[in-house]
């Protein structure tokens, strides 16, 4: 398998993970999906990050069904606990730290406008949502060793992911001096080889994307 990834993202960065962690081997096409020599829309209609391609050439786009589908395919080790509630408390902290990063990624394309056209509305909104979204993602989680009862999983994955990218994008935000908790837990997420081995990078983009 191939994944098309970029450096920076969280929702790529969540997939290899999961490939980590189940060891599936895959080959990793790194892009900057704004630039103009990007594959994306030979192989995902939606042109977004990341697209896993098959052995026989059927894609898979968009995280979170990328996620699904490892799960269900590459069941072992298992991201997700067999009772329902388990599946859908990984499954609000992945709906919630997505939207963090949704609002992340508005925030940075909103910043790179010149600074007389920038929105002050807009990005306070934006950054509502990221302050609601930690928040959120800190009560959850408490402090507990993983994001849902005893056993790392998918949740924890998409936590962690998100909160990387948090540092990457607005590094002068002192998230870990509001939520204690949720910063020593994401400090030892990073200790796993998944996470050390993935860990975000910017990105140059060439083309006028704002």
């Amino acid at each position: 398998m191939q994944l098309i990834s970029a450096t920076p993202s969280p929702f790529a960065r969540k997939i290899r993970i999961i490939l980590h962690e189940k060891a599936i081997p895959f080959d990793l096409r790194t892009e900057v999906p704004w630039n103009e020599d990007t594959t994306l829309p030979q192989h995902n209609p939606l042109e977004k990050l990341p697209v896993l391609i098959l052995d026989d050439g059927t894609t898979v786009y968009e995280s979170a069904f990328i996620a699904e589908w490892l799960e269900r395919r590459h069941p072992h080790p298992p991201l997700l606990p067999p009772d329902d509630d388990g599946i859908l408390a990984h499954k609000r902290l992945e709906v919630l730290a997505g939207g963090v990063c949704d609002a992340l990624v508005l925030i940075f394309f909103e910043r790179q406008r010149a600074p007389d056209a920038r929105s002050a509305p807009w990005l306070a909104r934006q950054q509502r949502k990221v302050d609601g979204g930690l928040a959120e993602t800190a009560r959850l989680i408490g402090d507990g060793p993983h994001a849902v009862g005893d056993r790392f999983g998918l949740g924890d994955i998409a936590a962690g992911c998100m909160l990387g990218y948090l540092d990457l994008r607005l590094p002068a935000l002192d998230w870990r001096g509001r939520h204690p908790a949720l910063a020593a837990y994401y400090a030892r997420l990073e200790q796993r080889p998944s996470f050390r081995a993935t860990r975000p990078v910017a990105q140059a983009i060439d083309a006028g994307v704002v």
